[in-house]
């Protein structure tokens, strides 16, 4: 079992954002001295929901303060980047770290930012296949040209080479994992027919997910991929976690604070399109959540992910623990997951 944080760096009502992002710094740093696994960023644009607007910059800062924990995006946007440009920081951060960051991407939403960045709904709605396979030529090919139909370009050496990488015995390491976050089954299957692990939402209950496994299972072998490589996918399950002592007191910390949160930050999402958006109620949503999720003491938290792990096959978790809004509760909270939750798991 593989347990690590989803940092979202969450801008709680009456924070400002200074705030929010020493406290996902923090527990990033605390995530590694309490034996987690990994750190997982989310990146947005225009919302206190989340107050990091590039993934891949924090994930610099974080692996330059660590020394063992990976750190990966989740997600970078593919819609509104360039993939080269992409490809480039991970090839980056991959060489430098020693082989510890990993690319999460993703489709993201119909909002405003594809506006503002220039790349219009269409690079939404039809051009993340075209986009997620540049980026892959850019981490697996020494020499890439653009072809496409956003992307037309003259060929190119890719400088520098994500494949470079070795271990102490010379053994190459290859370019950095590549996953790709799944809501739809069309993304699904575009993961699944690249070979590439998904990362599935925290709203997602665990019959979706096992559903979602199993098409991508039989899409990637239908499209030659290995049944070793099937089997050895490291899909990642995204999730809340609070630790306490009484299930009654984790819960009641979360209802306390994120519907405040996710109002907020939910409702300053704006269209690029002006569509009608279907807003979930923000207290039966964190509820709903807290049933989900490993939200109480260390032994209940231990058997739901166990369950998870049952259930889906998925054993790397990525779980949001910054739902106090609190920095030393958040601390707590991170340190209780490594030191009390984890070792129920091995």
């Amino acid at each position: 079992m593989r347990v690590g944080t989803f940092v979202l760096a969450a801008q709680f009502p009456g924070q400002g954002p200074a705030e929010a992002l020493h406290r996902a710094v923090r527990s990033a740093e605390v995530a590694e001295e309490s034996g987690l696994d990994s750190v997982w960023l989310a990146e947005h644009h225009f919302v206190p929901y989340g107050v990091c607007p590039s993934a891949v910059t924090l994930a610099a800062l974080l692996l330059g303060r660590t020394r063992r924990i990976r750190v990966g995006t989740a997600v970078s946007v593919l819609p509104t980047q360039h993939p080269v440009a992409l490809g480039e920081q991970a090839a980056l951060l991959h060489l430098t770290s020693g082989g510890r960051f990993t690319l999460g991407v993703g489709r993201g939403g119909p909002w405003i930012d594809l506006e503002v960045f220039g790349s219009g709904l269409a690079a939404y709605e039809k051009g993340f296949p075209e986009s997620l396979g540049l980026l892959l030529d850019w981490l697996r090919e020494p020499r890439v040209a653009g072809r496409g139909e956003r992307y037309g370009f003259r060929e190119v050496a890719v400088v520098p080479r994500a494949d470079e990488l070795v271990d102490e015995g010379g053994e190459g390491l290859g370019g950095p994992e590549v996953i790709v976050a799944c809501t739809s089954p069309k993304t699904v299957r575009l993961a699944a027919e690249n070979g590439l692990p998904m990362l599935l939402g925290m709203h997602c209950r665990d019959e979706e997910k096992a559903d979602m496994v199993a098409l991508w299972r039989s899409t990637a072998l239908a499209a030659g991929r290995s049944p070793e490589s099937v089997r050895a996918a490291g899909h990642v399950s995204a999730g809340v976690v609070q630790i306490a002592d009484r299930h009654e007191d984790a819960v009641e910390t979360l209802v306390k604070t994120m519907p405040g949160w996710l109002r907020q930050g939910l409702d300053a999402h704006v269209t690029v399109d002006g569509r009608h958006r279907v807003m979930r109620d923000p207290v039966a949503y964190t509820e709903f959540l807290c049933g989900l999720h490993p939200v109480g003491p260390p032994r209940l938290a231990a058997d739901r992910l166990a369950a998870t792990a049952e259930r889906t096959g998925i054993t790397r978790f990525a779980l949001l623990t910054e739902g106090s809004g609190d920095l030393a509760a958040t601390e707590e909270n991170v340190a209780r997951l490594g030191t009390e939750v984890l070792p129920l798991l091995t």
